[in-house]
């Protein structure tokens, strides 16, 4: 009998030494099994994703997701939205919040002030967060011609980029389809957009190529993006048709496509800018980056 009370708690120091082991083995497990995506990217794209697409999710969550996969960005944020990005170790590949947004844009001369101002105190803000690039729009025609419309759009960059190159951010001009999602919008095809980059003549002005939306208006992707890879500074996916997944389900192929953009040289982000139709979002995003993972 004497020696029952030290066996006993010799046991239970045992098990309890037993569950402290398979609680950190099951916490070790979990850890591997969240960083098991990054660890697994190959690191040639630079993965990011629209915050707008997961609307269901707030921006920590998202966040969380994302970091989780292993993407480096959550793009299309306000740049007050920065302590969130930076909680989770993430960046933003493109900064949102012009005014005026999609349809009221450069085109106008009666906007630009308003614009400009934009760009005087947002492009130091971004660039002391390290962020690369911040949107800006053509603006919808509305009876305007795309000739009259190309000048005013580069009297407006012009006042701009001085601002863009002072501090190392780059200005880039979304190419929208104006056939489905963007009915009237002015940049809507590539030649247009490079026309505005060589008038306003900064390598602080380029064009973001959305791939879904250039699809839709001009096809022959892979021959476009190499042909006028000097004048692009980022990429944004989506599934033709529907803007969905990027999967089986849609006519690009996306690895393809992924390699001939690594092909041109390019160092910046690809944002992944489709609407999970999928009953897991989340799951949906993360197969988009393998895909594109090449």
């Amino acid at each position: 009998m004497e020696n029952e009370m030290p066996r006993r708690s010799a046991l239970k120091t045992i098990a309890k030494g037993a569950a402290v082991a398979a609680t950190a083995s099951a916490s070790h497990k979990t850890m591997a099994a969240h960083h098991e995506s990054a660890e697994t990217l190959k690191g040639n794209i630079r993965h990011s994703v629209c915050k707008w697409c997961y609307k269901d999710y707030t921006l920590d969550e998202l966040c969380a997701a994302a970091a989780r996969i292993g993407m480096e960005s959550v793009e299309l944020v306000n740049i007050d939205e920065a302590p969130t990005l930076r909680k989770h170790g993430l960046t933003s590949a493109l900064i949102w919040g012009v005014p005026g947004g999609i349809k009221s844009g450069l085109n106008r001369l009666e906007n630009h002030d308003a614009i400009v101002e934009y760009f005087e105190h947002t492009t130091p803000r971004v660039a002391e967060a390290g962020y690369p690039n911040i949107i800006c729009f053509s603006g919808n025609r509305e009876g305007m011609s795309d000739e009259e419309g190309l000048e005013n759009c580069a009297i407006g960059l012009k006042r701009i980029a001085p601002i863009a190159e002072k501090h190392g951010v780059t200005v880039v001009m979304e190419l929208l389809n104006s056939r489905h999602n963007h009915p009237d919008y002015m940049c809507d095809h590539t030649e247009w957009g490079v026309e505005l980059c060589q008038q306003v003549g900064s390598e602080r002005f380029k064009l973001l190529y959305d791939i879904y939306h250039m699809q839709i208006m001009e096809g022959d992707v892979i021959h476009r993006i190499r042909e006028f890879q000097d004048y692009i500074g980022h990429y944004h996916t989506g599934g033709v048709p529907g803007r969905h997944e990027i999967d089986e389900t849609q006519e690009l192929y996306y690895p393809a496509i992924m390699q001939a953009i690594l092909d041109t040289g390019y160092k910046g982000f690809v944002g992944q800018e489709f609407v999970p139709a999928g009953p897991d979002p989340i799951a949906s995003l993360e197969q988009g980056v393998r895909i594109c993972d090449v």
